[in-house]
Order: structure tokens, then C-alpha cells, then sequence
């Protein structure tokens, strides 16, 4: 993901700046071991053999001038440390911080909003909510004023795609191997299966929606497993499709729930394919508002990345707030 990040940058530059009037400038790559400081000609990273130990974040931002702080990592024990200090960090120091790391945003959501206040610097979490699909911008403003009160989603597409091939008769290591080959699912699926995964995108929309400190959710979980077949073969044999869903309730506050639910024609979870996800935002006076799509994949969660990066990168404009333009 992050080198997909990086790449669409270095590439898409004149694009980017032709398009919305901002032209996003790598500065640097870090990993946990090691960092390089790219010129101003444009040119990608060496191979990392050739990079240097990392400075101290705040040193490396100071050398490169960099405004924005962009977190693609993995969310193990100690990464997620990591992240969370250095984000903090930027934060507090003025920089906006782009992340699609979750384990941060779950284990210290309030350090990082106190952070943000300190410096006057915006958080923004796409990647962390549903890559492609903009789940996270509905969320935090596209339902704002309508009384949104409930959230029912499939917010991870490796258990959608993983229903249907158990429905259509195959076995569930089967599937698993096909999602991981077509790069949808993750090396790792536990998260992916037992649900988790889709829990945690879904407290982080719930947060954005009703201010809940994502820290104190509580879930609720009904995994994929070996068993699932048979209900996914049986709500086939009825014209339903087995879901996966994910659900939140502005009257039910830090409770998160997923379980396996049959789905009906005429529900936008029942019309998902391969690896779609959606997210149904139940406003009762506006109406239920569906977002779906998006692909599952390093690219789209690179996308989303880039998609919040101008976000707190381009500059602002009057009238309906189109930049420069040109097809």
C-alpha cells in the first residue's frame, strides 16, 4: 500500500496539480529501520539497502519541510506504538496526518484528537475505513444534519467474496485461497473471518458519526468458519445470499455487533459482488443513503490515501469550491 501510494504520487503529479491545484511532493520514505529523502527531481526511492537509519519523525520532517504525515503500516503490537507516537507527534507540531492504520486509531483515538487540537492539524482515516470506498467521508460529513441513527454495512470484502464461493458449493479453505491469490484478502485472514476486521471499520464510522470514544467500543462477533457453509448453501437454496453485517446504533452508544445475516433481493448487501463492500446509513426522516463498491485492494486503500492527502493539502476556493480544471 504504501509503495502504491508513493508511485501514484511520483506519477500522477502534474495531474494531481492540473486537477485540483496541488501537486503533493514525496519528501521522504520511512520504514520502521530505515528512511530516504527523495530530491525535487521526481525520482522513486532506491532500493532500501541504499537508505539510511531514520532520524526522530519531528527531524525529518523539519529537513524536508513535509506537511503531511502518511501511515501505511501494519497494525501489529509494535507498530501500532510506533504509529501512534509519531502521529501524535506530527500533530502536535502542526503536520496532518493520513493514515490507514487501524490499531492506533482504535487504542488511542482520544490522544490523537487532543494532538490534533494542539497543533490546529486534521486527521484523516479513509484508508482505515473502507479503502476505496468513501465511507469515511459520509461518515464524518455527507450525513451530517440528517439524523443519521443506525449503520448496517459489509465493510470487508474478503468475508463477501468468501460467502459466495461457499454458496456456490466450494469449501471454505478453497475460497480463502482464491481471495489471497486475487490479492483481495490478506496473508493472515483471521481478522477478515471472524469478523473483527469489519467491526473496527464500523466503530471508527460510528465514531466519526456520534463522537464515540473508539477505545470503549464493545463487540460483538459471528465469524466465517468451516460451519458457515451449509448456511450459505441453505440461503442460497431460498434466493438469499449469506452477509456478513456489521451493525451500530446511535441509541445503543460503544456497541458494535457482526453477525451472519441472510440477505433478500432489494437489500444493497444482497447485491454485492466478489469483494464489493457497503455501508447503509439509516437517517429516518432522509431516508437510508448507501454507499458501495470500491475495490479491495492495496491500490484502492493507496487511492483513498491520495484522496485525503489533497483533502488537507489543497487550497481553498470560493463559489462550489472547484480548483483548476482541465479534462
Amino acid at each position: 500500500m504504501g509503495r502504491a501510494y508513493t508511485g501514484h504520487l511520483l506519477n500522477s503529479g502534474a495531474q494531481l496539480a492540473r486537477h485540483y491545484g496541488v501537486r503533493p511532493r514525496v519528501a521522504a520514505v520511512r520504514t520502521g529501520t530505515a528512511e530516504y529523502l527523495l530530491p525535487d527531481d521526481g525520482r522513486p526511492p532506491p532500493p532500501r539497502a541504499s537508505w539510511r537509519p531514520p532520524l526522530p519523525l519531528l527531524e525529518t520532517l523539519r529537513l524536508t519541510g513535509g506537511a503531511v504525515l502518511a501511515q501505511a503500516v501494519p497494525s501489529t503490537p509494535h507498530t501500532r506504538e510506533q504509529a501512534a507516537e509519531e502521529a501524535i507527534a506530527a500533530l502536535r507540531a502542526g503536520v496532518h496526518v493520513v493514515t490507514a492504520a487501524k490499531g492506533h486509531l482504535l487504542s488511542h483515538w482520544r490522544e490523537l484528537a487532543e494532538a490534533a487540537r494542539t497543533g490546529g492539524a486534521l486527521i484523516r482515516i479513509s484508508g482505515a475505513t473502507g479503502g476505496a470506498l468513501p465511507a469515511g467521508e459520509l461518515a464524518r460529513v455527507g450525513v451530517r444534519g440528517l439524523g443519521c441513527r443506525s449503520v448496517r454495512a459489509c465493510p470487508n470484502g474478503t468475508a463477501t467474496f468468501v460467502l459466495d464461493r461457499l454458496a456456490a458449493g466450494g469449501s471454505l479453505s478453497e475460497a480463502v485461497a482464491e481471495a489471497q491469490h486475487l490479492g483481495i484478502a490478506e496473508a493472515d485472514p483471521v481478522a477478515d473471518l471472524s469478523g473483527s476486521d469489519a467491526a473496527t471499520k464500523t466503530r471508527l464510522l460510528a465514531a466519526l458519526l456520534w463522537g464515540w470514544d473508539v477505545s470503549a467500543v464493545r463487540t460483538c462477533l459471528e465469524g466465517v468458519d468451516e460451519h458457515t457453509a451449509h448456511a450459505a448453501r441453505a440461503a442460497a437454496a431460498t434466493g438469499r445470499r449469506l452477509r456478513a453485517v456489521a451493525t451500530a446504533k446511535a441509541d445503543r452508544p460503544h456497541r458494535v455487533r457482526v453477525r451472519l445475516e441472510e440477505t433478500e433481493p432489494g437489500d444493497p448487501l444482497y447485491t454485492l459482488a466478489g469483494p464489493e463492500k457497503a455501508v447503509v446509513y439509516h437517517c429516518p426522516e432522509a431516508g437510508d443513503i448507501t454507499v458501495s463498491g470500491g475495490r479491495s485492494s492495496p491500490l484502492g486503500a493507496a487511492l483513498a490515501m491520495v484522496k485525503d492527502t489533497l483533502d488537507v493539502t489543497a487550497p481553498a476556493y470560493t463559489g462550489f469550491g472547484f480548483g483548476p480544471y482541465s479534462a
